[in-house]
């Protein structure tokens, strides 16, 4: 308890799955959290669940005016930011010759341009506050190939998480990715994928799957003070897959 006492969090993508995961952690180990996403009824059932340090703003993560609201809402509620966790983002598993334009420049603008869009609105938040930790939630897929637009958009979480690093180290702020491999949600645990999941989690090193609990932990430590030393990097959060 206590690893994030005194900072003001923004987490995208927080109404469900991964995201609710961090929000609620976050939560317990004391920080003032503004979380954002599409789906409102979820998001404001997770804010009266969680109480006084939690706000909830519906915003599209792909409209920099959202964007401008959002941080405009987190001060006015908590004061100025000290983390960033662009955790939004879809999936989308159609093969090249079949994907339109249409579906390709809507995952990029959701999984890519919105991470350049948040860690340029939050900068000069973070530079009230005196430092700050962006944590861009990646994937394995940003480290080896998958689906086409996914695969393509993990890689530049990757990247831009870099050169970011480079040019606001100077300013107090660290900037890392998180590349999780296959995570326990509803989706991969209900209906026609259950049996392929538990035939996958056979041949992983640690042989399961992760629970969002578990990439939690590794947010809250890239958020915390505790990696205070830590920027640029990727951290592999997968059983051992890329390993192989």
């Amino acid at each position: 308890m206590g690893r994030l006492e005194n900072k003001v969090a923004v987490i995208t993508g927080g109404a469900q799955g991964m995201g609710a995961s961090h929000v609620r952690l976050f939560v317990n180990e004391g920080a003032k959290v503004v979380f954002t996403d599409i789906n409102e009824e979820g998001g404001n059932a997770l804010a009266n669940e969680l109480g006084a340090n939690v706000r909830f703003v519906k915003q599209d993560v792909t409209n920099a005016d959202d964007w401008a609201k959002v941080i405009t809402e987190a001060e006015e509620a908590f004061g100025p930011i000290n983390i960033l966790v662009n955790n939004a983002g879809i999936s989308m598993s159609v093969p090249l010759m079949e994907m339109t334009e249409q579906q390709y420049r809507k995952i990029v603008d959701i999984n890519q341009v919105s991470v350049f869009l948040g860690i340029k609105a939050v900068v000069p938040s973070m530079q009230k506050a005196g430092s700050g930790s962006i944590i861009n939630i990646s994937s394995i897929n940003g480290l080896v190939g998958g689906a086409i637009g996914y695969t393509d958009t993990k890689f530049a979480v990757r990247g831009i998480t870099k050169a970011a690093a480079l040019q606001l180290g100077g300013l107090g702020i660290r900037v890392n990715s998180v590349h999780p491999g296959v995570i326990e949600t509803p989706m991969v645990t209900q209906g026609d994928a259950v049996e392929q999941i538990k035939e996958f989690a056979k041949h992983i090193p640690v042989q399961r799957i992760a629970k969002s609990e578990e990439v939690s932990n590794m947010v809250l430590f890239l958020a915390s003070d505790e990696s205070s030393y830590s920027t640029g990097s990727e951290f592999v959060i997968d059983g051992g897959i890329t390993a192989m």
